[in-house]
């Protein structure tokens, strides 16, 4: 374990010692653990630091809590991300404000190559639901991780079916790791863990899910992407502070549009009326816009020799020499009633002898 973790947290704990505040501490002191070892009348010195800040520094001694907290850190196999460690989001790391410290549970690897998050309303419509769906279903050939917030509606969402396609995904809280709120999705939490995703929070154990939590939590989603896709919102909600956020922070936002009359579309339209975020009708729009390539999967394992139906030898020899074929050309091409052909290239796909491409588009695996 780290020797300097019990600094590190503690300056976490001492109150109005913002990230800021912390980072300039650090700086001046010569590291974390001399910003205890200072004498008063050297932290007055700093800048932005004065006579009340530098005593509360100064006399900061709970650390008997603090070792607590690493107990609990030990005990329940969690990280920490520390903002100069190699570990910590790079992402995250460019924003000035971010926090000193990050705790997470699940994979280590906090630094997905592409990363984008999936927010909105917690009364998702069945319109929502469905692009939710489909959109990470199209996008699972990217391999993105998936971020959101773990709440109710669209946030859940996301994590199920990121979980359903084999995309990693983080859930960002506003409390400490010692709970899940909501206790509904604990469940979904676990699996979320065990599918090389993560949960993560800049709070301390025992720290409750308080409303002035949120919008801190908010700001994280934002900062840890290369994109915000807003799914469905009202005019005022966390959604929209997140969208605020991402701009300020200069990350892509993307919108879904809707009926006019709908209350939880009112806020996309109003991002997309005033020029905050792309419209979004597709994958493809997000595709474009972060300019993705497409990285077949190395570890599948093309056969030696293939073993195939008639059916399934004009289909693969079709798309083979075409290099990659959409649905419409297959069926006219073959002349296979739909039910079939989703059976025969199903057959295909289980054959690792063709690959699913986004836009209902495939391709043999070279």
């Amino acid at each position: 374990m780290d020797n300097d973790l019990i600094y590190k947290i503690a300056l976490t704990q001492i109150p109005k010692v913002g990230s800021v505040t912390a980072k300039n501490l650090i700086s001046y002191c010569g590291g974390v653990k001399e910003v205890f070892s200072k004498s008063k009348p050297f932290l007055k010195k700093i800048p932005g630091i004065g006579e009340t800040l530098a005593s509360e520094i100064h006399s900061y001694n709970d650390f008997k809590t603090i070792q607590q907290e690493i107990d609990f850190i030990e005990q329940n196999e969690i990280d920490v991300h520390f903002f100069l460690d190699k570990s910590y989001p790079y992402r995250l790391k460019q924003i000035p404000g971010c926090p000193i410290v990050l705790y997470s549970k699940g994979t280590s690897n906090l630094n997905p190559e592409k990363c984008i998050a999936i927010v909105g309303t917690r009364k998702m419509s069945p319109y929502g639901k469905q692009f939710t769906d489909e959109l990470i279903k199209d996008l699972s050939v990217y391999q993105p991780t998936i971020v959101s917030g773990l709440a109710y509606g669209v946030d859940i969402q996301a994590h199920k079916q990121s979980l359903k396609n084999d995309l990693p995904t983080f859930g960002v809280v506003a409390h400490g790791l010692d709970r899940i709120y909501p206790s509904l999705h604990r469940p979904i939490v676990q699996e979320m863990i065990k599918s090389n995703g993560a949960v993560i929070s800049e709070y301390i154990s025992k720290t409750i899910p308080n409303r002035e939590h949120f919008p801190m939590r908010n700001r994280l989603v934002a900062e840890m992407v290369d994109a915000v896709i807003v799914i469905e919102s009202a005019n005022k909600g966390g959604s929209l502070i997140t969208a605020e956020l991402a701009n300020q922070y200069n990350r892509d936002v993307m919108a879904l549009p809707g009926a006019v009359n709908q209350k939880y579309s009112a806020g996309c339209n109003h991002l997309i009326k005033k020029n905050k975020a792309h419209l979004i009708e597709g994958f493809e729009d997000l595709v474009e816009l972060l300019n993705w390539d497409v990285k077949i999967q190395k570890n599948i394992q093309k056969p030696l020799f293939h073993d195939f139906t008639e059916n399934e030898q004009k289909l693969f020899t079709f798309i083979q020499e075409n290099d990659e074929v959409g649905i419409d050309q297959l069926q006219t091409k073959s002349g296979f009633v739909s039910s079939l052909l989703a059976i025969i290239l199903l057959e295909l796909e289980m054959k690792n002898c063709i690959v699913s491409l986004p836009g209902k588009r495939y391709k043999t695996i070279k």
